[in-house]
């Protein structure tokens, strides 16, 4: 074995250089509302957020992952009354739903907990009385809409309109869905009740509110949305900073609104101390569960020191982070309200958000309130592996806050041409003969196989990925590594060996060498398949894999067990029932014909799910008809983007290095200044017309054009450059 050893002492491609002491981390994924089921929709940020932690353990960090059912406000109270129970009940048994189908889908919390609690009440009456003791906390009286119906008050969510800023219809009384524009419900054009669709009235009524129009508070955001964190790192994705950037305007602006912070009874929740009959508003206290749900795992364990983690003096010294993943719609509330409530009350504020973007299908965002959505239990409750969805997620996850769109059929080639196809493919076609001809005894592997392995894998960054959170270029480089161990097999052909009577030897190092291949290709996904790489660690009969700075091939004579089937393919007709079973869900609420959403359940041409702002649009100008003749002249090519940066003097141009195939990458100057950070750019697919003629600009030559998309009329406002599938490579034309 000492040959193997020195084959193999150094591979830090598999793990970047481990720091001197573990990180101590703090995860938290945003609260799910206890008024209703987990959705496909939800488990993009949780799913995202349990590889990431998964990895970190793997690689020694000391990690804990908490979360909580957010449980208060108006919504739970109104359900409750209807099904005539408690508001207690209610949030009792959504929180056992709850748990359950994130234990289902391998969502591994180290606690998970629930903002009606003794911790989440002490935690919102000691930053409330700090912030009033700061100076940051004022009461004014307010015309607020009041439904003369339902005689209450009604919450931002409960009142419903048209957007102020954009003209959407059917938004909610805070923020826009459509162009993400935030508001005052009073704000809204055309607003009705959506407890009893009266026309709500203005009624006045003393609030209390943040001042986060408070020059301290605007000038500690322009910092803190900036900054970095004590490992270097954005604590915003680009995307994120460039909209807090957008919300809190040029140096000098205050485009700052105070924080409207506590709601009139009746009302589930806390009532503010000091004032009867007043509560603190859902939103404030939601975020604090965080806090509050590590607290109640400290409680438990005896073992965590609280204050490391939440206190601003102690965490800063103790080294500590923390780092929240949530969705892009509750952005506005963690990266500006958060912060700066925690920061003015003396506790520490988040490492890092790690933010994703919503679930569509066919185009058209995955939402309970719209109606347009497949719940997560019954995904399980027709057989559908849970891991298959976690590994489809995954693939279509890069980090940034771009939407996931689940395309079922491209989720069945996906799954069943990597998982099955490619990866699990190596162990079937080699345990076999392991178990039949060598008493399930392995020999020593094909040294000079196993380091051509793992110089395949010299180039992957697989680490550096799963650390980025972008687990699309993971699982690629992962899957390009499972192609050269197929390569190695299909070259070796076993099947052939094993006919040969003097070739008992050879393959036996041949299908041992693979066994090799295929366990550390286990070792790459366990983050994101760890119920699968639980049963290879059994199937091999391994400790359980972490992610070392070096590895050996598995040792002659090792014994494993007998192998046994470990995934099955995706059918077509498992996806038709599970759309059967959400039928309902899933029909449009606009009055769209459901037919089309059962054609599309069988395989039919889908049609998407029209959003009311695309059903109030107007019809699409197009540009005068052109021949095949016409757009064949236009030669379209993949483009990897190498290099990205401003340029000097540029409003709007961002210089970019493009490579499609030729000797030199080209120079390409494109006008995407206002939407994309360059440094997000690097490495990413892209689409370019190749045949333009070149144009000298005052900055240098421009050697062809990115494509991307915009909306003309303004109403979705940005700049989207296009990107390719998976699988897509530099040079490919587009036709």
């Amino acid at each position: 074995m000492q040959c193997q050893a020195a084959a193999f002492g150094k591979l830090s491609v598999f793990s970047p250089k481990t720091p001197a002491m573990p990180r101590k981390i703090l995860v938290s994924s945003a609260l799910p509302y206890a008024n209703g089921d987990i959705h496909l929709g939800h488990l993009v940020g949780y799913i995202q957020a349990d590889i990431w932690v998964r990895y970190q353990r793997m690689r020694g960090s000391a990690v804990h992952y908490v979360c909580a059912d957010d449980t208060h406000g108006t919504p739970i109270m109104l359900r409750a009354e209807k099904e005539g129970i408690t508001p207690e009940a209610l949030i009792a048994r959504v929180h056992g739903e709850h748990l359950r189908d994130f234990t289902d889908f391998g969502v591994a919390f180290d606690n998970y907990h629930s903002t009606h609690s003794s911790e989440t009440k002490a935690y919102a009456e000691e930053i409330y009385a700090r912030l009033q003791a700061a100076g940051f906390i004022d009461t004014r009286a307010i015309e607020q809409y009041y439904d003369p119906v339902k005689a209450m008050f009604l919450p931002d969510r409960f009142i419903k309109g048209e957007c102020p800023k954009c003209s959407a219809a059917d938004q909610y009384g805070d923020n826009c869905e459509v162009c993400g524009a935030a508001y005052a419900p009073t704000e809204l054009l055309n607003p009705y009740s959506a407890v009893s669709g009266a026309k709500p009235v203005l009624k006045t009524s003393e609030h209390y509110f943040f001042r986060l129009s408070d020059p301290r508070a605007v000038d500690f955001l322009r910092e803190w949305t900036r900054g970095t964190n004590a490992g270097g790192e954005r604590r915003l994705q680009p995307e994120a900073a460039n909209k807090m950037r957008e919300w809190l305007g040029d140096e000098g602006d205050n485009k700052l609104s105070d924080w409207d912070i506590s709601r009139d009874a009746p009302y589930f929740g806390f009532e503010i101390p000091g004032a009867p009959g007043k509560y603190f508003y859902v939103w404030l206290d939601a975020p604090i569960g965080y806090l509050a749900s590590f607290r109640n795992l400290a409680g438990r364990s005896g073992a965590i020191d609280v204050p490391d983690f939440t206190d601003a003096s102690r965490a800063a010294s103790a080294g500590t982070e923390m780092v929240h993943f949530i969705g892009k719609d509750i952005l506005y509330f963690h990266a500006l309200f958060w912060p700066a409530m925690l920061h003015f009350a003396g506790f520490r504020t988040p490492s890092q958000l790690c933010v994703n973007g919503f679930l569509t299908v066919d185009g058209a965002k995955m939402s309970k309130s719209r109606g347009t959505f497949i719940t997560a239990r019954s995904y399980v409750d027709q057989g559908l592996n849970p891991e298959w969805l976690r590994y489809y997620f995954a693939s279509k996850s890069n980090g940034t806050m771009e939407d996931i769109d689940l395309n079922l059929d491209d989720m069945i080639a996906k799954v069943n041409s990597d998982l099955v196809g490619k990866y699990i493919n190596i162990a079937s076609r080699c345990a076999g003969f392991i178990a039949k001809r060598f008493e399930g005894r392995l020999a020593q592997s094909d040294l000079q196989a196993c380091a051509d392995f793992r110089a395949a894998l010299e180039d992957g960054g697989i680490a550096q990925a799963y650390e980025q959170r972008d687990y699309a270029r993971a699982l690629r480089e992962i899957m390009r590594l499972a192609d050269v161990a197929n390569q190695y097999v299909n070259d070796n052909k076993p099947w052939e060996l094993a006919k040969q009577q003097d070739a008992g030897e050879r393959l036996h190092q041949v299908c041992s060498t693979a066994l090799t291949f295929f366990r550390d290709l286990t070792r790459l996904l366990k983050p994101v398949l760890p119920a699968l790489a639980a049963e290879v660690e059994a199937f091999l009969r391994v400790p359980r894999f972490d992610w070392p700075a070096a590895w050996a091939p598995l040792p002659a004579e090792h014994s494993i067990a007998t192998y046994q089937h470990l995934m099955t393919r995706i059918e077509r007709k498992q996806i038709d029932a599970l759309l059967d079973a959400n039928r309902s869900s899933l029909a449009p609420t606009d009055g769209q014909n459901a037919a089309k959403a059962a054609a599309s359940a069988h395989g039919q041409a889908p049609q998407a799910v029209q959003s009311d702002a695309a059903a109030s649009a107007p019809t699409l100008e197009l540009e005068p008809t052109i021949s095949i003749d016409d757009f064949a002249k236009i030669d379209l090519r993949i483009a990897r983007i190498v290099a990205a940066e401003h340029v000097e003097g540029a409003a709007k141009l961002i210089r970019l290095s493009l490579d499609i195939g030729e000797a030199q990458p080209r120079q390409v100057f494109a006008g995407i200044k206002s939407a994309y950070d360059p440094a997000t750019l690097v490495g990413r697919m892209t689409v370019m017309v190749a045949n333009l003629a070149p144009r000298k600009m005052k900055f240098g030559m421009s050697e062809g054009m990115v494509l991307a998309a915009s909306d003309a009329s303004g109403a979705q406002p940005g700049l989207f450059i296009l990107s390719p599938d998976d699988g897509a490579r530099p040079g490919m034309r587009v036709k």
